[in-house]
Order: structure tokens, then sequence, then C-alpha cells
């Protein structure tokens, strides 16, 4: 995916481990103009991350959102969960490297963070490059379309059971 010209629309969600930097993200991204849906929690009253990293992951892939960020405890869950949903390229990152690599050899759709693995401060700066960072294509693609096969691939077999 390439970056829209206009600030793209982002879909944000965490659960209640997530909250605080999901906030600070929120703000963050509202103040430097950009379109944001918030999915919740709106408290640090206990939920289960697999709803809101559903809840981004189908924001995306039904382009009502162009990326989506989705934080947790530790990002693992909630990027498993966000995965879940075809077509969904989620990626746990942990530092602005492995957020821009995210967007240009994999062209991740999703950025899944840790609320009790980083800070707001780092969360932000690994948002601002995951946004503003482009898909490389190249030898990349041929990887992406690998991912894509097999995704068909096990929807097909899911449909035989």
């Amino acid at each position: 995916m390439t970056i829209p010209s206009a600030k793209p629309r982002i879909a944000i969600g965490s659960d209640h481990a997530g909250f605080s930097v999901k906030e600070t993200i929120r703000r963050y991204l509202e103040s430097a103009g950009y379109a944001v849906s918030d999915l919740g929690t709106s408290s640090e009253e206990s939920v289960d991350y697999p709803d809101y990293g559903k809840a981004v992951g189908e924001r995306v892939v039904s382009k009502q959102a162009h990326f989506g960020i989705a934080v947790c405890g530790t990002g693992i869950g909630i990027s498993i969960a966000a995965n879940k949903v075809p077509g969904v390229r989620a990626a746990l990152a942990h530092d602005v490297n492995t957020a821009r690599l995210a967007r240009e050899h994999n062209d991740a759709n999703v950025l899944a963070l840790g609320g009790r693995v980083v800070t707001g401060e780092a969360a932000v700066a690994m948002v601002q490059v995951f946004l503003t960072t482009a898909y490389l294509g190249g030898r990349h693609q041929r990887r992406l379309d690998k991912i894509t096969a097999i995704e068909k691939e096990e929807r097909a077999e899911a449909a035989k059971r």
C-alpha cells in the first residue's frame, strides 16, 4: 500500500493494558490532523484484547481506515488477533527501526504496540515513522504474494472442513 496523498484515516484500539498509550497516540494523531476512529477501550477496566484487534483489522480491510494501530500489554496478543482477519498484516514493533521495516519490507497495515513495553513518547515516534514510510515493493512483493497464497490455501481448506 502506498501512502495516501492526504493524511490517511487511522483506526486505533486497545485493551485496558494499552489504554494509556493508545490515548497518547490518539491525541497526537488528532493534533497532527489525522482522521481517527477510536474503537476503544475507553478506560483501564479489564477487557479482552481479541475484540479490539479484530475491530481494528476489520476497519483496515474494509478500507474504512488506511492503517490501524492496536495496543495491548505486550502487543503480542492483539497482533495475533488482528492477523486472524484476512488481509491484515499486523506487525509488532518495539522501536522506530522495526516500525519502519514493517512498512518498507512487509507492507504492514496495522502497527501493534505493547502498552507495558513502550512509553507513550516512544509509541508516538513509532507511529510517526510507520505512517510516513512507504512500502518498497521489489523483492519484498514476491514474499507478500507467498503470504497471500498461504491465506488463500488456508481459506480453501477451511471451506472443505
